[in-house]
């Protein structure tokens, strides 16, 4: 093909419809993808959650038994003190002396109380985490499926059609190179707003493609003459007469079969 300069206007959406053609037929293939991508990234972000939760409500069981040591330590302690302190009584020189053991011995047998009341409180609280880690596992060991299922699937497709992708974003990109920059911009910015990505379409039956609004007559003829590049008024998009389209679809339909 010519320079870009030098591209007649035929020329030129000959490029645009081929460069449409390349980046539809990626759109196919994205399309067979569809939401599959999007659906592993949640899967793994939910399974990576569900790890997270359970490994938190194991160190909190851990924390918890911890508690529960320190307070049976506790126990132990004060079941010493008492005994130590029911022997002092035995020694004690008067009345005041032995009250005041008493109450040591009492604030410790309330030490005990309370101690065997927290560790009752941990192991419910660990028999409660124990069940939530359950169903936590449960519930990432069917995501993990899930999760292994759905990759499966993508890496099949992916498996097909990612050699033929990356050879078309990189016909793309050379396509892209034939045309100047002006009509790029225009022909991405058209692309971007469009339903399907098409932004450039042959006129069928006397419509733009896709459309369901004619194309005047003289204007046809002006877009069959391919002296001057046209859009369509209601939607934006380029046309490109029905002759040009088949030509240009016949042509790029045995380069893709090479592909």
């Amino acid at each position: 093909m010519a320079n870009k300069s030098e591209s007649t206007v035929e020329e030129k959406l000959r490029a645009l419809y081929d460069l449409q053609l390349i980046d539809s037929r990626v759109d196919e293939i994205r399309n067979v993808r569809g939401e599959l991508p999007l659906e592993v990234q949640d899967l793994e972000d939910e399974v990576l959650g569900l790890k997270t939760r359970t490994d938190k409500l194991k160190t909190d069981v851990e924390t918890i038994n911890f508690e529960i040591a320190a307070k049976k330590n506790l126990i132990e302690e004060s079941k010493t003190l008492i005994k130590k302190y029911a022997e002092q009584q035995k020694n004690v020189r008067n009345s005041r002396e032995f009250n005041s053991l008493s109450k040591e011995v009492e604030f410790q047998e309330l030490e005990i109380q309370l101690a065997e009341k927290n560790i009752k409180e941990f192991k419910a609280q660990i028999e409660q985490k124990k069940e939530v880690i359950a169903e936590t596992k449960e519930k990432l060991s069917e995501r993990e499926g899930h999760l292994k299922h759905k990759k499966g699937e993508l890496d099949a497709i992916l498996a097909e059609t990612e050699k033929e992708e990356k050879a078309l974003l990189k016909k793309s990109e050379e396509f892209e190179d034939k045309i100047e920059e002006r009509l790029i911009q225009a022909y991405k910015r058209i692309r971007h707003n469009v339903k399907n990505g098409l932004a450039v379409v042959p006129v069928e039956r006397g419509a733009s493609g896709g459309s369901f609004f004619t194309i005047p007559p003289q204007v046809q003829v002006e877009i069959a003459s391919r002296k001057k590049i046209i859009t369509d008024e209601h939607s934006g998009r380029i046309l490109v007469d029905p002759l040009l389209a088949e030509e240009e679809q016949a042509r790029m339909q045995e380069m893709f079969t090479k592909i």
